[in-house]
């Protein structure tokens, strides 16, 4: 599996091509340094260097990337483990079409989720400047800035899901993307952004607010939401208690369709979430009730990548409840 990561290793910060690579899971400082690797096993890392990295994923036997962004608490081996959960899905859906890569961003290590919480919130913060410069390689890359020996240009689409507090990283990258790299306004990047139980508040996504990048950088937004994922309650509950009084996006939705872009679209998923991830309903975008076998949302998802539409049959349509 391939992965970017801002994770401190134990070695030396100096990118190595080749080397074994071992995260500091006792340090979520957010560093500058962005390593480009490969997963071999567990435990088992490869720094492989962003040339190589670009250079396999123009090779991979596949359609679309997906950049998986993941929410709070979640140590590599646990992003990993999801990660491996949706790609068997997309595979077992049409074997190459999708090829899912994580940005693994420094969670904590240590107990009680409510100090996590806050010190990841720092961490998801401070790791956009070092991901801004990661999409810039990418936009180099898609753009002209190809390898001597082989000058064609990459013709895979890119996608982006940004579960949790990932949706925060997403955020504040393209904000200083856009703030250091380009003023004139980000690029349509992204096919398709899946923004699943956001941990931002709901406003986010109208012009003017903090998310609005999100909106110009896509084809189309599709928000996933339950008003009961006890995840985001807890969340809620921590900004409360920091005189942040909001509800989450991925409670609610788009506090007002009017009011963001047309590109934008809600997802209910209130039906199925608690079924799918018992008792949190945080992670209900995976697997259904049976591990390995794909839910309502996943199956939703995944049209939306094969068709670049997020509804299909009805072009008018911004909005849907889903249920088995």
């Amino acid at each position: 599996m391939l992965f970017i990561t801002n994770r401190f290793p134990t070695q030396s910060i100096r990118t190595r091509v080749n080397r074994n690579f071992t995260f500091d899971l006792n340090n979520n400082a957010a560093g500058n340094s962005v390593y480009y690797c490969e997963r071999q096993g567990l435990d088992d890392y490869l720094e492989i260097g962003s040339t190589a990295f670009l250079q396999r994923l123009k090779e991979a036997d596949v359609r679309q990337v997906l950049i998986y962004l993941h929410g709070f608490s979640n140590l590599p081996e646990d992003v990993f483990a999801a990660v491996a959960e949706f790609q068997g899905l997309c595979d077992a859906a049409r074997p190459g079409e999708v090829l899912a890569v994580p940005l693994v961003w420094p969670c904590d290590n240590d107990l009680g989720v409510v100090k996590d919480y806050w010190d990841d919130q720092e961490s998801a913060d401070m790791s956009a400047f070092s991901f801004a410069r990661v999409l810039q390689r990418f936009l180099d890359w898609r753009e002209g800035e190809q390898f001597e020996q082989d000058p064609t240009p990459c013709l895979k689409r890119i996608n982006v899901l940004a579960h949790s507090m990932g949706n925060r990283v997403l955020r504040e990258t393209l904000r200083v993307w856009r703030k250091y790299s380009l003023p004139g306004g980000v690029p349509l990047l992204f096919r398709n952004t899946f923004l699943v139980a956001a941990d931002i508040v709901n406003e986010s996504l109208e012009e003017g607010h903090s998310g609005e990048l999100i909106t110009h950088a896509s084809r189309n937004v599709t928000v996933y939401f339950a008003s009961d994922d006890l995840a985001l309650r807890a969340s809620k509950a921590s900004n409360l208690k920091n005189r942040i009084a909001s509800r989450r996006l991925g409670h609610s939705g788009p506090e007002d369709m009017s009011r963001v872009g047309r590109n934008v679209f809600a997802v209910d998923c209130d039906d199925v979430n608690t079924r799918y991830d018992f008792p949190k309903g945080h992670s209900y975008f995976r697997s259904g009730t049976t591990f390995g076998e794909p839910g309502v949302v996943f199956r939703h998802l995944f049209t939306a990548l094969e068709s670049g539409r997020v509804f299909p049959e009805d072009e008018t349509r911004r909005m849907t409840i889903l249920r088995e």
